[in-house]
């Protein structure tokens, strides 16, 4: 009996249980399988010659990038190829990010896809750009703003919608870059302009059949 009235009393509590209980790599029941545990970064690494916490932390279930140098984080894997991939996302004002997908590991600029994330950085390709092939030049969401970035990429077919709405859909023929990492972005700051502060809520990915 005292086991049962137990089990009464903390069921109630369970719905209130913060969806980062799961640990990054654990599939949920809709697919979606989150790659950032909102506790830590283990597993991640930025690029060569940087120290993970001088560019990044997590504080309050929020990952957050610090300091005025460019840096990059990279997920754990390098071999995602066809993907649905989803962040919950802010910019500072006049910051400037990326959500890179299929990038190599390496110092300076990721080689792989961009989705731009920049409301006011002095940069013409804005949030929701698939940087250098797709160029969108208004500003979609204002700076200091929670926003999701979608980007479902199956072979060289590339979509990329913001809060729901689609902003890009490209056929990269040439296959540019066909498989790696998943990175974020810490864009240095523009010339006079504040430091660049990244926050996420988010990182998650639905991975789709690998092409033939």
């Amino acid at each position: 009996m005292t086991r049962l009235l137990s089990l009464v009393f903390l069921l109630p509590f369970s719905f209130f249980l913060s969806p980062w209980a799961m640990t990054a790599g654990d599939k949920k029941d809709d697919g979606w399988v989150p790659i950032f545990n909102g506790k830590d970064l283990k597993g991640w690494k930025t690029d060569p010659g940087d120290q993970l916490e001088k560019s990044w932390y997590v504080k309050d279930g929020i990952l957050y990038s610090k300091g005025k140098a460019a840096s990059h984080i990279f997920s754990p894997r390098d071999d995602y190829q066809n993907f649905h991939y989803r962040i919950e996302v802010k910019i500072s004002d006049k910051g400037n990010s990326g959500q890179y997908f299929r990038t190599k590991y390496g110092p300076g600029y990721p080689k792989g896809y961009e989705a731009q994330i920049n409301s006011n950085f002095p940069d013409p390709q804005k949030t929701g750009s698939l940087y250098n092939f797709v160029k969108i030049t208004e500003m979609l969401v204002p700076p200091d703003t929670w926003f999701t970035q979608e980007v479902i990429a199956n072979g060289n077919h590339i979509q990329i919608f913001v809060n729901g709405k689609k902003t890009a859909d490209f056929k990269d023929e040439k296959n540019t870059h066909t498989r790696g990492h998943f990175a974020i972005q810490q864009h240095g700051p523009a010339k006079g302009g504040p430091d660049v502060v990244v926050a996420l809520k988010k990182i998650e990915v639905k991975e789709l059949p690998p092409s033939k």
